[in-house]
């Protein structure tokens, strides 16, 4: 799982590096991501019938639920909502963390890549959207801390899909 800002070029093929400004999120737990992808439609009715005549597309909703299992300095903004980690006084060792008393928008790209074998790679990259939903943050002694979010894909500017999938999988083909 990787996060980027807004509009940085995502990698062109399965095999190509994730360039630097891809942040690596790190581990997540074994639920892995869950895509949910929802689709509204609103009947359009008749008069001279009891039955609607065709329906209309009026919402969209795809999001990615997934949990991390690393505190650091990119999973902690993306959990609580932007903002950086920075260190108190150069050398101390010592960080801080100010999550802001208002919340403000943390549109960034999202990249998610999986394997099956040696052959199958696949990636998913959605060029924008937001940390819409957090899940509690519990700090206990005898499991890991997880900051479980729910990451919700934005339509661009320029019409631009909400995600595009890079597959290198050979039961795929051109014909």
């Amino acid at each position: 799982m990787r996060s980027a800002p807004l509009a940085l070029a995502p990698p062109a093929a399965t095999a190509a590096a994730w360039g630097a400004g891809w942040k690596d999120l790190g581990y997540t737990t074994t639920d892995g991501v869950k895509i949910s992808k929802k689709d509204k439609l609103d009947p359009v009715d008749t008069w001279q019938s009891v039955s609607s005549a065709r329906f209309v597309y009026s919402d969209r909703d795809l999001s990615f639920k997934f949990q991390l299992l690393q505190l650091n300095e990119d999973t902690l903004p993306f959990f609580f909502g932007g903002g950086q980690v920075k260190e108190t006084a150069t050398g101390s060792g010592l960080y801080k963390y100010e999550l802001a008393a208002e919340p403000k928008f943390g549109e960034r790209m999202l990249g998610l890549e999986f394997t099956d074998g040696d052959e199958v790679k696949y990636r998913m990259i959605v060029a924008r959207g937001q940390v819409t939903e957090t899940e509690e943050l519990a700090l206990v002694r005898t499991a890991p801390v997880k900051l479980g979010v729910t990451f919700t894909a934005l339509a661009t500017v320029d019409g631009a899909p909400l995600a595009t999938f890079l597959m290198k999988d050979p039961s795929f083909s051109a014909a």
